[in-house]
């Protein structure tokens, strides 16, 4: 079983397929490129001319029914995962699903019941969490350079004053659309790998475009504040998201402590570097030039506080998820599984008490 290829299917050609998926799939060793589902094939913009060598559906339905498939990725909006996740799981299939997963954290569960009850690995691609900046994080708070962690910011802030034609910019939140689902996947995963489920959960959602401030039910915002408590630890944990940034270096992480803090700017180098045509082969796929590592204040046994570069951890790159991806998929195990959709299902419970904070104006508390 160990040696088993996979065939994967991907459903949707669009940026995430061809930028984030099929590069990777084609460099794990247990997954062999099967099949594309793309409905409108145009000359420039077509799978099959830059893949002649595989399967090419216009249907989705189409790809799951093929009983050569054994694993399913879905990179369709967001509007679209609960439904083709389903019928994946239904027909037996082990499914990838881009974030946002799905709109609600009960579709969440149900689909996570779907897969255990069907005995299939389904998997949320929360990339993010092998960004190197983050990795950084990881091993900061794990190694205790900074001590017990008393406060957490972490920013996904850009200067974008117009209104994305996507599905990131048309869809509501209802159908997991803007930016709660969209950066707020990202960030909000990010805060719960480190930190678990908050007891407290605050927010305010703002158009910083038109200059409002919305109650998150009768409009979509474009920026959000969002603030969680961790009452067990003391931790306050700031989630920021905004679109009327004017900065040359946008804040990322700041993390402070009771013996050290980390400022870090920018964002991982990968995206940037596949958009641009590299590739996750490349010798310096995902490393970080000098200049943009983080700072590191610590105090030292004197008292004195030193400030100094922090350069980031090697990067582990989206590599890693798919070889882990591809390791799930053959033990079948859900413990294996990278990002486990009953983790994602919790992180849609906490993007809910954000919503829900915009809407009243009240702290929410969640279970723990």
């Amino acid at each position: 079983m160990a040696d088993k290829k996979f065939n994967v299917g991907v459903i949707g050609y669009g940026l995430s397929a061809k930028v984030f998926h099929i590069p990777f799939i084609q460099l794990t060793p247990g997954f062999t490129l099967h099949s594309i589902v793309q409905r409108s094939p145009q000359p420039g913009n077509s799978a099959v001319e830059n893949h002649p060598d595989v399967k090419h559906y216009t249907a989705a339905e189409s790809l799951i029914q093929d009983p050569e498939v054994d694993v399913v990725v879905v990179t369709t909006p967001p509007n679209t995962h609960y439904s083709l996740a389903k019928l994946a799981l239904s027909n037996n299939k082990h499914v990838l699903v881009e974030k946002p997963f799905v709109p609600t954290a009960a579709e969440a569960d149900e689909l996570v019941n779907l897969a255990r009850e069907k005995n299939r690995v389904l998997c949320v691609y929360q990339n993010r969490r092998w960004d190197l900046d983050f990795l950084t994080v990881k091993k900061l708070l794990k190694d205790g350079t900074l001590g017990r962690v008393v406060e957490f910011e972490t920013h996904f802030d850009r200067f974008r004053l117009e209104k994305p034609a996507t599905w990131k910019g048309t869809l509501s939140m209802s159908q997991g659309g803007g930016v709660v689902y969209d950066l707020g996947s990202h960030l909000i995963d990010q805060v719960f790998v480190l930190f678990g489920i908050p007891s407290t959960v605050s927010a305010k959602f703002v158009n910083q475009r038109d200059g409002r401030v919305v109650d998150g039910e009768k409009e979509e915002p474009d920026s959000v504040t969002a603030l969680f408590a961790y009452a067990d630890t003391g931790v306050i944990v700031h989630v920021r998201m905004a679109v009327a940034s004017v900065e040359t270096r946008q804040v990322r992480f700041w993390v402070r402590g009771t013996k050290g803090s980390y400022h870090k700017a920018g964002l991982d180098p990968q995206e940037d570097q596949l958009r641009a045509g590299g590739k996750a082969s490349d010798a310096n796929f995902g490393h970080e030039d000098a200049s943009k590592a983080g700072r590191l204040c610590v105090v030292q046994q004197d008292g004195k506080i030193v400030d100094q570069s922090c350069p980031s951890v090697e990067p582990e790159t989206y590599k890693k998820f798919y070889e882990l991806f591809a390791q799930s998929v053959s033990s079948g195990k859900e413990a294996d599984v990278p990002v486990p959709a009953a983790q994602s299902a919790q992180v849609l419970r906490i993007i809910e008490a954000v919503k829900e904070s915009a809407k009243t104006g009240k702290d929410v508390a969640l279970a723990q």
